[in-house]
């Protein structure tokens, strides 16, 4: 049975998955265009190259953005019913919390090299 849980899920994983093939296969695909022309070092070749570099970022970061807001929409409403419950576990709760920035960092990164590329 399809829920409107199960579909946010397999958007999620779609745009991930998507994110990443064009992360990963972008610069692949334009250094190969390079090797067939002859052309040497690292300077991508054309317009084309930076635009697809550039989506490629934008989609790093957009992803992890998407992706950290869900994790801590979950941590959130369970946290805080948490600590309404037992005020001591506000600790455990903020770290859990705070772990899901590191997708972001993750994501700016991946752009950040990406962006170089340009």
């Amino acid at each position: 049975m399809v829920t409107a849980s199960n579909r946010k899920r397999v958007l999620f994983f779609g745009l991930a998955l998507m994110a990443l093939c064009l992360t990963l296969g972008v610069p692949a695909a334009f250094a190969q265009e390079d090797e067939e022309h002859g052309e040497e070092g690292g300077e991508p070749a054309g317009d084309l190259a930076v635009l697809g570099m550039a989506i490629g970022a934008g989609l790093a970061i957009a992803g992890a953005g998407i992706g950290t807001g869900l994790a801590q929409a979950g941590v959130g409403a369970g946290g805080t019913g948490a600590i309404v419950e037992k005020p001591e576990l506000f600790a455990n709760v903020l770290i859990l919390f705070a772990i899901p920035e590191t997708i972001v960092i993750l994501g700016f990164v991946i752009a950040f090299l990406l962006y170089s590329g340009i």
